[in-house]
């Protein structure tokens, strides 16, 4: 039996999938606000998506300017979505105690020790990637910039 080859294209629908089945799954049965460890999964998930739209961008620019500005802007919204969750994430209660850390101890580069820490890690690394990439200009604007047809 002759099978076709298995592209990267193959496994972003079951990334969506696995969103999907989560949400139906958990949202109506579940807590009514979204835990610190969902929080950031799926700040994961977004680091992740931004990584690839990154790379989509880079490639596809020099040869389709368009469609390399369009890729740039959806990179650059992903981001904003993901650090709006590293600000949630935040602002959670922890679970241990219900306390509410301050918004600054991220800043400070241990905010609540291993493991709660990773987020913050991938967080900065991320980060590093969008300053070498992104104008603030982009960052901070709500218009896309697009204007090629």
């Amino acid at each position: 039996m002759s099978r076709t080859p298995r592209t990267a294209q193959d496994f972003v629908p079951f990334a969506t999938a696995a969103l999907d089945f989560h949400r139906s799954i958990n949202i109506p049965a579940g807590p009514l606000v979204a835990s610190r460890a969902e929080l950031d999964t799926l700040h994961e998930h977004l680091i992740s998506l931004h990584g690839l739209l990154d790379a989509h961008a880079h490639r596809t620019g020099p040869l389709i300017a368009v469609e390399g500005d369009h890729l740039h802007a959806a990179r650059t919204r992903i981001w904003q979505t993901a650090e709006h969750l590293h600000h949630a994430y935040h602002a959670s209660p922890r679970p241990d105690t219900g306390e509410v850390p301050e918004p600054e101890s991220c800043r400070a580069g241990l905010p609540e020790g291993a493991p709660a820490l990773t987020i913050c890690q991938r967080h900065q690394r991320a980060a590093h990637l969008v300053r070498r990439r992104t104008t603030p200009a982009d960052l901070h604007t709500p218009f896309t910039g697009l204007t090629r047809h």
